[in-house]
């Protein structure tokens, strides 16, 4: 069955988590006990649905990825481990990139498979930090993506 877009509701705020969860327990050195599952769900329904316009990729009726977008800023794009190398998170991007003649992000700097990802894409780093900006405290980077 096909990759469907859906735009996420209230109601898959848990599933939203737990992909994210899922995914960032990948990330070499990611303090995975930083937050519980519920302080997830929690973060997704009151925050992120609510700032954002979230964007789900659907295959079979399950949430296989999500990307969060603000003008101009992506804040998350999460694929669920399982379904990496299938083209989930380029559609995500694609959708993203329709939307916005410039878009910006930030990825963690030990995360190399987003870097590769954001790369391929035409993503070029603007900013590096030290990890003092974020609650994770690991060194990340700000990429751009001009049309």
């Amino acid at each position: 069955m096909p990759i469907v877009h859906l735009r996420l509701a209230d109601d898959h705020a848990a599933a939203a988590a737990m992909i994210h969860r899922r995914a960032v327990a990948t990330i070499p050195g990611y303090p995975v006990d930083l937050h519980s599952a519920a302080e997830f769900v929690e973060f997704y329904r009151d925050t992120v649905l609510v700032r954002c316009t979230v964007w789900g990729s659907f295959e079979d009726g399950l949430l296989q990825g999500h990307i969060a977008i603000r003008r101009g800023w992506i804040d998350h794009l999460y694929v669920d481990p399982d379904s990496h190398g299938r083209r989930i998170g380029s559609g995500l991007l694609d959708l993203a990139k329709s939307g916005q003649a410039q878009l910006r992000l930030r990825t963690f700097r030990a995360n190399a498979r987003a870097r590769r990802f954001y790369e391929r894409h035409d993503f070029t780093i603007e900013a590096m930090t030290d990890g003092d900006a974020n609650e994770e405290n690991m060194p990340d980077i700000c990429y751009a993506w001009h049309r």
